[in-house]
């Protein structure tokens, strides 16, 4: 009641749920239940680990490699958007990503490593990925402009 109170100060009617992982967080259902009666546009942003709550208008995943092993025992299988950081080589886990998720949006986004953003990395895993000739979806590049203006 205190989250309804203070979200009908505002006129936005779309809700992101994001975390830490959003999915884990108990009374998770009773909060969405009630945006959704109350006719919120409900987005998770998710590391796709666990499935979307059902009430989930929009899922936006963002699978790590660092957890590449559990995501080939579960993982989402639909989303409408795929967001993974390059915080290294990472084609190989987006290769088995567009395999297991099957989404309208696939982006890579640069992670600041000593201080920089890996932009130039990024851009040429882009490249890789999206000169397969067989290649089943087509990456994007996602920036998060915050982090380059330095807003925490």
């Amino acid at each position: 009641s205190d989250i309804l109170g203070r979200l009908k100060t505002y006129t936005a009617r779309n809700i992101i749920i994001t975390g830490g992982e959003p999915t884990i967080q108990p009374h998770l259902d009773t909060l969405l239940n009630t945006l959704k009666a109350e006719g919120y546009f409900l987005c998770i942003e998710t590391n796709g680990l666990n499935p979307a709550p059902p009430q989930i208008d929009y899922v936006a995943t963002s699978p790590k490699a660092c957890y590449a092993a559990k995501y080939e025992k579960s993982c989402i299988e639909k989303a409408d958007e795929v967001r993974i950081v390059a915080d290294g080589d990472v084609i190989s886990f987006c290769q088995e990503m567009e395999r297991k998720i099957r989404a309208r949006h696939y982006y890579l986004s640069p992670c600041e490593q000593d201080g920089a953003m890996n932009i130039y990395d990024t851009i040429r895993q882009i490249g890789v990925l999206n000169s397969r000739a067989d290649a089943p979806v087509h990456w994007q590049l996602s920036v998060q402009t915050h982090k380059w203006a330095g807003i925490e």
